[in-house]
């Protein structure tokens, strides 16, 4: 009889130190979230406390239906900046994959000049830090791409949305949605071509054998066989889009600005209100979560289809 060899009790020691450091954060998070300032500070009644949802409420001033009694006024403006963080990471999420996937299908598919240089590319370029993006690209988005007060479509422009200067892509959705593409792209373009080179091409060359056209080829035959990749590249696109704040603080405005932005300007030399912050981080994480769940699914059905025969 052969008994199975357990294992070291280091092992899971360690195991449970890992555990500890990923949970522990997010569990005192929650756990303060539900805390009023004085008792964060004080530090002293631990998991003995009388929670209290005042810090969602104060996050949520802007969008809730009722007064609340304990805030005078409404500085918070959480729910405008939430909307904008989902417009922004779902916008650019959904370009990036659009363009990423046909680029990395030309790559891998196509024969043309310099296609090794590109695809080598592509990764050295994802390597260079968004800090250095962001001199070049604020004084691009202010000052080039720029459509003058003076012309008749920027008159236009003005007349219909507001405003007095020249129309830039600073301060807009647009201009942090062409930025955050153009930073995740190239990564998911190399996630891509990785799962393309696996597609069979006898698949491809039956579709057109049966008269499908170029397109219906990439739709039909290889997008469904790399939906595992799409769903990874997805996930990693979101989740940069989401979180980012270095170039979103330098390219938004006061109607534009995130939920990341948001947390920052919460905190003050002299006040930092540590229960809404943690409640604000708590609302910040749910999102995510949530994207990364349903992307998962994709992943397992896309990695599980065809692996039972009938």
């Amino acid at each position: 009889m052969v008994t199975e060899k357990s294992q070291h009790p280091g092992f899971y020691a360690i195991i449970v130190m890992l555990i500890i450091m990923s949970v522990g954060p997010i569990a005192i998070m929650l756990i303060n979230s539900f805390k009023l300032d004085v008792d964060i500070i004080s530090g002293s009644t631990g998991l003995l406390f009388m929670p209290t949802i005042q810090n969602y409420e104060t996050a949520l001033c802007d969008i809730l239906p009722y007064e609340l009694d304990h805030l005078d006024y409404c500085a918070l403006k959480f729910g405008g900046a939430f909307i904008n963080s989902l417009i922004i990471a779902l916008v650019s999420t959904v370009l990036t994959l659009i363009i990423g996937c046909m680029a990395a299908y030309a790559l891998v598919r196509f024969k043309f000049f310099g296609r090794d240089t590109a695809s080598a590319t592509t990764l050295m370029v994802r390597m260079v830090p968004p800090a250095v993006l962001l001199v070049p690209v604020f004084g691009l988005w202010n000052n080039e791409f720029c459509i003058d007060k003076a012309s008749w479509l920027g008159s236009l422009i003005r007349e219909t949305f507001g405003g007095r200067g020249d129309v830039c892509l600073a301060g807009t959705h647009s201009g942090i949605i062409i930025i955050y593409v153009a930073m995740n792209l190239p990564f998911v373009i190399w996630i891509l071509q990785s799962f393309i080179v696996q597609v069979p091409r006898q698949l491809e060359e039956a579709a057109r054998m049966d008269g499908a056209s170029p397109f219906q080829v990439f739709f039909k035959v290889v997008l469904p066989l790399i939906k595992p990749g799409l769903a990874a590249a997805a996930i990693f696109t979101f989740r940069i889009a989401w979180n980012e704040y270095l170039l979103a603080s330098a390219l938004s405005d006061r109607d534009t600005k995130t939920v990341p932005i948001l947390i920052v300007n919460n905190m003050s030399e002299f006040n930092v209100e540590w229960g809404v912050i943690m409640a604000t981080g708590m609302l910040l994480a749910i999102p995510p979560i949530i994207f990364t769940l349903f992307a998962s699914r994709q992943i397992i059905t896309g990695m599980t289809a065809g692996a039972v025969k009938g």
